[in-house]
């Protein structure tokens, strides 16, 4: 309760009987939270005398930092790469329901895409905070166009697209806008890739290499203009070879800035990566791993066919692909379902399982002194989970959003 001495008179949150993932492990303290932030106890206790308005029994439940998803297509019958005529509460319901899966921050991705679709879509999703409504919107993800032709995977060709203008130009052109955007990505082999690469990466916008026949020599030459992570890590991209690994060779590569980390996204559905892969990448360079769902129109939804952005969809068990062929196209994994694969699949630990989809997406994104961590100050954006990793309840600047 605040005090006459509290520097504020808003109400606290103690959350008791829990463990909370702190400095990479799982710890056994009590989580304070007031307007929407974690507070440091002593400080409370010591400097204002102040204690709990309310007490959350979380009856030893594994408190964590809300998930992070960077790539999502959409989900539930909503593609984010259709100009419908209600986009915003297309983004508005599959924030809603990932929170389910203990998702309270994401970027909404579109694939390769005609300009107008760009043009209508970007024009109507904003930044925005989570909360009650559903989960936060940190930027868009726009992975495409300027793709590599021989590895497009389930992107449309026609609509492929490459620097002819020299570089920023083409990107305005082609997206309308760079407000509201958080992450691109792009094949480092294009011509004039490098000055775009350096162009959105000043601007604050995360430059990711992906459907890319790149050599690694040309993703280290990103990576040191400004590129910082690797979308879908394996899919799409060179297969690991002993003479030139490629964008895979990233993880191990020495010419990477001694203060950078290149991150790399993994869809841990089961499906994209065999388990062996992903153990090589995780015991390679375990403190880059993201987990990302990739997931489209149909997470959530029967098998049949759905869409994804120009393209058919055809799911068939848990296989999404390219109607009438077998190129995978996204998945329909859900983000818890991801981190409890990964952990069985890798073998590593709960906290690193939790971190993936956490810590490591908020340092990529640059925003840890406001998400990805339970830390002093950071936004209190929980999910509880049992040992199971199932998700159990989720909240959003302290306020429960869903609840099992």
């Amino acid at each position: 309760m605040p005090t006459n001495k509290s520097v504020s008179k808003a109400p606290i949150t103690q959350f008791v009987n829990c463990r909370i993932l702190r400095d990479h492990k799982l710890q056994r303290e009590d989580l304070w939270v007031r307007e929407g932030r974690i507070l440091d106890p002593e400080k409370l206790f010591f400097d204002e005398e102040g204690y709990a308005d309310q007490r959350v029994d979380c009856e030893g439940l594994i408190i964590a930092p809300g998930f992070i998803d960077v790539q999502i297509n959409g989900g539930y019958g909503i593609d984010f790469s259709q100009a419908t005529s209600n986009v915003r509460g297309g983004v508005a319901l599959v924030a809603k329901k990932i929170l389910e899966h203990g998702v309270t921050s994401f970027l909404p991705t579109l694939v390769t895409s005609p300009p107008n679709i760009y043009h209508k879509v970007l024009s109507e999703v904003k930044v925005h905070s989570g909360g009650m409504e559903g989960a936060g919107v940190l930027g868009c993800h726009l992975e495409g166009p300027f793709i590599s032709l021989e590895k497009k995977g389930a992107h449309p060709e026609q609509y492929l697209r490459s620097f002819q203008s020299g570089g920023m130009l083409d990107l305005i052109e082609t997206y309308g806008t760079l407000d509201n955007v958080a992450m691109v990505t792009l094949a480092p082999e294009l011509p004039n890739s490098e000055k775009v690469v350096r162009e959105l990466s000043q601007r604050g916008i995360t430059v990711s290499l992906g459907h890319s026949v790149a050599n690694l020599s040309q993703a280290e030459e990103a990576v040191q203009n400004g590129a910082s992570f690797i979308t879908h890590l394996f899919n799409a991209m060179l297969p690991f070879h002993h003479r030139d690994p490629g964008i895979v060779g990233l993880l191990t590569s020495d010419q990477v800035p001694q203060d950078r980390t290149v991150f790399y996204g993994m869809i841990a559905d089961g499906i994209h990566t065999n388990s062996a892969a992903l153990r090589i990448a995780h015991r390679a360079h375990p403190t880059g791993l993201v987990l990302v769902t990739d997931a489209i129109t149909a997470m959530g939804l029967p098998p049949g066919r759905h869409t994804l952005g120009q393209q058919v969809i055809e799911i068939q068990g848990l296989h999404a692909y390219v109607a009438g062929t077998k190129t995978l196209s996204g998945s329909i994994a859900t983000m818890d379902m991801c981190v409890r694969h990964f952990k069985q699949a890798s073998g590593c630990s709960v906290e690193e399982a939790l971190e993936a989809a956490s810590l490591h997406p908020a340092q990529l994104l640059g925003i840890t002194r406001c998400k990805g961590t339970l830390d002093y100050g950071a936004d209190a954006d929980l999910v509880l989970l049992d040992d199971a990793i199932n998700v159990r309840a989720t909240y959003i600047a302290g306020q429960e959003v869903w609840r099992k």
